[in-house]
């Protein structure tokens, strides 16, 4: 895959993140396993838009 291909992919896990954040998802319903550059994308994009509170 192609620099650009990747970056591509994580910007797709980051907006998915925030849709799913916005959505009150669960956050284990990250699609991505872990050791993926696309998990920690997605789990950006749930934390930007569902902050964690203490």
């Amino acid at each position: 895959m192609s620099t650009v291909g990747n970056r591509g992919a994580l910007v797709r896990a980051l907006l998915d993140g925030i849709d799913a954040g916005r959505e009150s998802a669960p956050v284990t319903s990250c699609p991505y396993p872990r050791g993926d550059l696309r998990r920690s994308a997605w789990l950006r994009g749930y934390a930007q838009a569902r902050p964690f509170t203490k």
